[in-house]
């Protein structure tokens, strides 16, 4: 019967964690309290909390990375999935599809955004630009990858945002790789695809979007990012 109750214990609080994750107050690429904290917060023991995180790390919704913490990989037990199968998928074929996503993505936030939207993307822009700028490449990789998401976000495809999330992981592994072999100096074309959106204009911006993945038909070139 203890084993009963603690197992119990332990749903509950995976739960609990599982919905800050959900509903986005720890949203993707956001690292979680660490155990004292969680302890704290849940009213419960060190293990009963270990193996709650462990649940969610086997479910792929959140990662365990050694001397940094946990950080949310996915916003769902199916993003998780979907995360851990493209984990070893090559470059070219992540950003073949991210090119079907965003494209579209973008067309779709040009006709749908509203005033929330276009505050949040310009905010996003200024964000990416100021971190190239002085952050070092793998901080900078983590704010431009929440740039594009921000913007597939503006689409209002509740799908469309868990398909990306659960592919954020490997987007941001590739966007890295580019950048590494090519460098970054894109800020005007991303300003382009943000003043498309906001004016509502589909086809430029999905246009500016496509901008960044127009070396895909040559064989010894990489997309932007």
């Amino acid at each position: 019967m203890q084993q009963v109750r603690r197992s119990s214990l332990i749903s509950q609080v995976t739960a609990q964690l599982r919905d800050e994750i959900v509903s986005a107050r720890w949203p993707v690429g956001f690292r979680i309290p660490n155990e004292a904290e969680l302890c704290e917060m849940t009213g419960t023991g060190r293990n009963t909390v270990r193996e709650a995180v462990q649940a969610l790390v086997h479910a792929g919704m959140v990662e365990r990375r050694q001397g940094s913490g946990t950080f949310v990989m996915a916003s769902s037990d199916l993003g998780g999935t979907l995360g851990k199968y493209f984990a070893d998928a090559q470059d070219r074929d992540v950003t073949e599809l991210r090119r079907a996503l965003e494209v579209t993505a973008a067309m779709l936030a040009a006709q749908r955004r509203d005033v929330e939207d276009v505050r949040i993307l310009r905010q996003a822009l200024a964000d990416r630009n100021a971190s190239w700028a002085s952050d070092t490449t793998d901080e900078a990789v983590v704010v431009d990858a929440q740039f594009h998401r921000a913007i597939v976000a503006a689409s209002h495809n509740a799908i469309y945002l868990e398909f990306y999330d659960s592919l954020l992981p490997v987007i941001q592994q590739t966007m890295h790789h580019h950048v590494v072999e090519h460098g970054n100096d894109y800020d005007d074309e991303h300003t382009a695809l943000v003043d498309a959106i906001a004016d509502g204009d589909a086809d430029r911006a999905g246009e500016a979007a496509r901008v960044f993945f127009h070396e895909l038909g040559t064989p010894d070139r990489t997309a932007r990012t």
